[in-house]
């Protein structure tokens, strides 16, 4: 691996939820009501038309402060993508798609860590780092398929 790869993480992930495709979207698209339903959301405010600021903390005792920026929203085919800066520098991407009587949600992220403290532990501490991350998203699953069962709705 090459030195700017060791601080380098490629993600991908599906989630199986039971509400409808078009509800999922909508609440994955209201980044700013993240924390209402996914607990290692910790903060979220709008910056912009397609923009935002979060906080995040999952399992381990560290903050990640990122500024999200939406790159490509079609809800016609189900995909949101956002650039990614801050603590971690890239992209995330969500393609939501019908599955059964609910909805297939897959996640796929690759970001570089800039926050100084992350980079120094990314290659001993990188099966901590993609535990955690891990954590965090199945915080997320769970959370938004409750937020939805329970009436949620991103208005």
């Amino acid at each position: 691996m090459r030195p700017h790869e060791l601080a380098r993480y490629r993600f991908s992930g599906r989630w199986t939820l039971s509400a409808p495709c078009g509800a999922v979207y909508r609440a994955l698209e209201r980044v700013d009501d993240y924390p209402r339903w996914w607990p290692e959301v910790r903060e979220a405010r709008r910056t912009g038309e397609a923009s935002g600021r979060v906080l995040v903390r999952s399992f381990l005792p560290y903050d990640l402060r990122m500024e999200i920026r939406a790159v490509r929203r079609e809800p016609e085919t189900g995909v949101l993508e956002a650039a990614l800066s801050g603590d971690l520098e890239g992209w995330m991407r969500w393609t939501v798609r019908p599955a059964g009587r609910g909805t297939l949600v897959l996640h796929e992220q690759e970001t570089d860590l800039t926050k100084p403290l992350l980079r120094l532990l990314g290659v001993p501490g990188r099966p901590l780092l993609r535990a955690n991350h891990a954590l965090m998203m199945r915080g997320g699953r769970r959370g938004l398929d409750a937020f939805l069962a329970g009436g949620g709705e991103a208005v």
